[in-house]
């Protein structure tokens, strides 16, 4: 496998019954397997892609000063924005050659959350920034849970079985810029090898170049999208609640060569992550002889503690 497989969400939307279990059977084995697919005919129109993309390359380029007045304190880096370097994969201490801005969840009014959510940061400079990137929020969060539903059905559970964890779930969309890189980095690249902390990902913008996929011999081969496809991977939530059956692939996005350090890089991923009072426990559904439970019981809001004191985005108690 030299790139990742292509799957088509109107296989599974169809009344064809046969069409549907052939998605459910393709991402399934494709999560098995590798932990990511590029799918096409998701809810996002080319409209919304492209005045998404307009608005964020408008803020990356405000001045720094005006950008600083979007980092929050206290928030860990939940909502607005995030400046160059601070975020490091696992284990590293290299900074990310990165800044990014986070959007997050505008629950319904009766969603019932166990947990308050931070309220979004509002860009006072560009009249369109925040609407368009909750539109755009909600068209992902809609496409990833069919995937989950598809998912459910694969393992064994009933196809609803993650709607109501993931409808007013802790997500984020993270919109990235990797601004032209100016000399030679020691030792960080643009995103250093990772796993992804929550359910699933939904990636906006692999089509540009860098993203590497670390297959199971160790070999790391291009995740080459097509134009109007998303990258969709399994996070280690995602991994742990399945007992390892779908896995959660180490990924990274490398420096280009060097006749393109000039030109940046923007992508933009949905982090799908259920409520915090979800528990991530192993699915009795995922346990058998040969593969016993694997971890301990956790919820997902304690997970997700754990998990960005170790990426430095949060200080431990």
């Amino acid at each position: 496998m030299n790139n990742i497989p292509s799957v088509d969400l109107a296989d599974f939307l169809s009344d064809d019954p046969n069409r549907k279990q052939k998605f459910v059977n393709e991402i399934g084995k494709a999560y098995e397997d590798i932990g990511f697919v590029a799918l096409k005919n998701h809810f996002l129109d080319d409209q919304l892609v492209d005045n998404l993309y307009k608005e964020v390359k408008a803020f990356f380029d405000l001045p720094v000063a005006v950008k600083k007045k979007y980092e929050i304190e206290g928030l860990g880096g939940q909502r607005g924005y995030t400046a160059f370097g601070k975020e490091h994969a696992k284990g590293k201490k290299e900074g990310d050659l990165k800044e990014f801005w986070h959007f997050g969840q505008e629950p319904d009014a009766d969603a019932n959350l166990s947990e308050e959510y931070p309220e979004n940061v509002q860009v006072e400079e560009l009249e369109h920034f925040n609407k368009t990137g909750m539109q755009a929020y909600k068209m992902l969060e809609k496409t990833g849970i069919y995937v989950l539903r598809a998912l459910a059905l694969y393992i064994g559970l009933d196809e609803h079985y993650f709607d109501h964890w993931a409808s007013n779930g802790n997500s984020i969309l993270r919109p990235i810029h990797y601004p032209p890189i100016q000399e030679e980095p020691k030792g960080a690249v643009r995103a250093g090898a990772h796993g992804d902390i929550n359910l699933i990902t939904l990636l906006m913008g692999a089509s540009t170049g860098g993203l590497q996929v670390q297959r199971k011999d160790g070999e790391w081969i291009d995740a080459i999208p097509q134009e109007d496809e998303l990258v969709i991977n399994v996070g280690d939530m995602l991994e742990r609640h399945t007992n390892n059956k779908l896995r959660s692939t180490i990924h990274r996005v490398i420096n280009p060569p060097k006749e393109e350090w000039s030109k940046p890089r923007y992508s933009i991923p949905f982090f799908m992550h259920p409520r915090s009072d979800m528990k991530l426990n192993c699915l009795e559904e995922c346990i058998t002889e040969d593969n016993p439970k694997q971890y301990e019981d956790i919820t997902a809001g304690e997970f997700l503690h754990q998990r960005l004191v170790e990426i430095g985005l949060i200080k431990s108690k």
